[in-house]
């Protein structure tokens, strides 16, 4: 029997656009945030898609939709059909957390399938960095041909990122920020992870910070045209519309709304000046992997997680 190659991509719309320009093989669907929110180590299980569920439910009103997502997992049950997996895949965190998950997945499928990554990021004599389907079809085309070949380590890097996502002390991310591998974004990937936790000074994550310096240093019109910008100067994020219009909403003790603007309050700008803490002000149960958010602070000048208690 020929084989054919497992293409696993990061969303709906990359699995249409690749079908359409007529790539050959089985598409997997991945529709998980696994950037927020508990996970367990075991992803093909019950505990891990109830803990999901529960998540998403709370924090979004999202239906997980539990048979597309099994569905899905079924397409890894016998990876000996394959010649080959394919990862599509983004250079930012959202993308990298759910990247090192799917890989900690095929080997605990026992995959010896090759695995080969596609990544988009920085374009040659382009500005800025490209999400995967922001690509032409040329550079997509161009970038599958391109794709690597991952080898045991780059592959036993991965399970080691999932299991420190999956434990109570993600300082151990560290020493793989300067480990040389495949992943060319890992490193800006684990960096912004680690400046996820609230800052020591302001008491916020650097994203909640830098949404709060776009209502100062911009003309902002309403918290529709603030979503917009945060959307476009996230850096290595990643995140979308529902995730990063939460963290507005938490951040609204610090800015003011009326008809025509959205404008920094007086606690927004003594946080601004590090003043102010104020992770007393917005603290939530959030939860990065098996680490709550705010069980640490992150000190800039020692550029480590500290435990608040």
């Amino acid at each position: 029997m020929q084989k054919n190659s497992l293409h696993i991509t990061n969303g709906s719309e990359l699995t249409k656009r690749l079908k359409t320009l007529q790539f050959n093989g089985t598409f997997l669907t991945w529709h998980e945030m696994l950037c927020e929110g508990p996970t367990t180590v075991t992803i093909d299980n019950d505990e891990f898609i109830n803990t999901r569920e529960a998540f998403l439910s709370e924090y979004y009103d999202i239906e997980y939709k539990r048979d597309t997502f099994k569905n899905e997992l079924n397409k890894l049950n016998n990876l000996s059909q394959y010649s080959e997996i394919n990862l599509w895949f983004e250079y930012d965190l959202f993308c990298h957390i759910n990247l090192i998950a799917v890989i900690s997945l095929l080997v605990q499928k026992n995959n010896s399938c090759p695995v080969k990554l596609i990544c988009s990021g920085r374009i040659n004599g382009e500005k800025g960095l490209k999400g995967i389907n922001e690509l032409k079809s040329y550079q997509l085309k161009q970038h599958y041909k391109n794709r690597v070949l991952l080898n045991a380590t780059d592959i036993a890097l991965a399970v080691q990122c999932w299991e420190i996502y999956n434990s109570n002390n993600h300082n151990n991310f560290k020493p793989l920020i300067v480990t040389s591998s495949s992943f060319k974004y890992i490193t800006n990937c684990l960096k912004a992870h680690l400046k996820r936790f609230p800052d020591t000074r302001s008491g916020l994550s650097t994203l909640e910070f830098n949404i709060l310096k776009l209502i100062k240093n911009n003309d902002i019109k309403s918290l529709h045209h603030l979503l917009g910008y945060a959307l476009h100067y996230q850096g290595f994020y990643g995140f979308g519309d529902i995730q990063l219009k939460r963290i507005i909403d938490k951040l609204h003790p610090f800015y003011d709304v009326n008809s025509k603007k959205v404008s920094i309050n007086r606690n927004g700008d003594l946080v601004l000046l590090h003043l102010k803490n104020a992770q007393n002000d917005i603290a939530s149960s959030m939860v990065f992997g098996a680490t709550n958010k705010y069980d640490f602070v992150f000190n800039k000048n020692k550029n480590e997680l500290i435990k608040t208690f």
